[in-house]
């Protein structure tokens, strides 16, 4: 779809406004992780601002394991956690790594709750990033991240050991398909694109099943009345920290992903609390409480960013103006000697980040519930079972 509208006779219209396949994939993998946030924040009211330390967690693990700093001989088995351990098992390890993790601030944290819950959570996160950064084992620059160096090829996402069902994620290490169906070619990016998305699928699916379970019920029972849960006979303390460690694990699955596809991690872009900032942003952006709904704000969040780039990496906003208004209206002078090309300099060269934030306040005050959430406020419920009712009106 992509490619048609990119070559259409809009080419330069499209190719301005839809996000590039590298943008879409990193919407997967961090819409995972915001998705895993809004699993605790969301359906149970308790806001995770140190979220990052799973992501984070998740990262690391593959990349250590890539690196050789994690393998262990055992014997009969061998060595076992080596470069040559399939990324689906790696997947699964680093999402229990981060539950581990989980597990651990978790059972200290819920002990409080509110504000007080949120801040030790940042609290245990910023340990953690501080930790990381000074941390000689992971490389020779802590400080600076780590990078796969081992003799590893991309890292491949399907059926572990059966070449003909796995292929390779990465821009540079990635496999390409040619000629699937005899028309359909698709690049080392466009492969990662569905390999991801499969995964991010699958752990969504995974996340709902357990949000529409007796568990998930009683997730929103304390949301909306912990005491009233507790007074029933709930033990909710277990039922909140059982919710935090899925959670947990599912952001490091999250960060697995990152790693995979980047093949390197820093602590900014690991443990940061400003990690966890962003996974807020989408959640708000999409709505809270709708699971999905984050990958709708991280979109959205990211599509902005990239239209109103710098650089606009090929789309954007500022090329395409540069390249379609033509020097005699870019040199029109329209303030006090200031040209319409100064201005849309001034106002859009490297300012993504004030716009997004702007969005973000208009979200809050006007938009509570995010896209999804209004959008079902709309329809009087959920998307799939509202959407086709109002679809046959329309054609009644």
């Amino acid at each position: 779809m992509y490619s048609l509208l990119v070559n259409s006779p809009l080419s330069a219209e499209f190719v301005a406004l839809l996000p590039r396949v590298e943008t879409l994939v990193v919407v997967l993998f961090f819409a995972l992780f915001a998705m895993s946030f809004d699993f605790i924040s969301g359906y149970t009211g308790y806001l995770s601002f140190g979220h990052a330390a799973f992501y984070g967690t998740g990262a690391y693990v593959v990349v250590l394991v890539a690196n050789e700093k994690l393998a262990v001989t055992v014997p009969v088995l061998g060595t076992l956690l080596g470069p040559e351990t399939p990324f689906m098992l790696l997947l699964v390890l680093a999402g229990v790594a981060a539950a581990v993790v989980a597990l651990a601030i978790g059972s200290v944290s819920f002990r409080l709750s509110g504000v007080y819950f949120a801040m030790i959570t940042l609290g245990f996160s910023q340990v953690l990033y501080v930790f990381v950064r000074g941390w000689d084992f992971v490389g020779t620059a802590p400080q600076e991240g780590i990078a796969v160096t081992g003799p590893v090829g991309g890292f491949e996402i399907g059926v572990p050991y059966v070449d003909s069902l796995t292929v390779a994620i990465g821009q540079l290490t990635g496999d390409s398909v040619e000629g699937l169906l005899g028309f359909i070619s698709l690049s080392p990016t466009e492969v990662s694109f569905y390999a991801v998305g499969t995964v991010v699928l699958v752990c969504y699916l995974l996340m709902q099943r357990l949000i529409h379970s007796p568990f998930g019920t009683v997730m929103l029972a304390i949301r909306e009345n912990e005491e009233r849960a507790r007074a029933v006979g709930y033990n909710t303390y277990a039922y909140k920290l059982g919710a935090f460690v899925i959670s947990g694990f599912f952001a490091g699955v999250a960060g697995a992903l990152f790693a995979g596809f980047r093949r390197s991690v820093t602590p900014e872009n690991g443990f940061y609390f400003l990690v966890a900032g962003d996974a807020l942003l989408a959640s708000i952006i999409g709505g809270f409480g709708t699971l999905v709904g984050p990958l709708y704000g991280h979109l959205l969040d990211e599509g902005v960013r990239e239209f109103l780039s710098k650089e606009g990496g090929g789309g954007g906003l500022l090329p395409y103006l540069r390249a379609n208004l033509g020097e005699d209206t870019l040199a029109t002078e329209i303030y006090n000697g200031l040209t319409f090309g100064e201005a849309i300099d001034t106002f859009l060269n490297g300012h993504a980040a004030l716009y997004v934030g702007l969005l973000f306040v208009l979200f809050v005050l006007y938009v509570p519930n995010g896209l999804l959430g209004t959008l079902r406020d709309r329809l009087g419920g959920r998307v799939a079972k509202a959407a086709p009712a109002h679809v046959r009106r329309w054609f009644q």
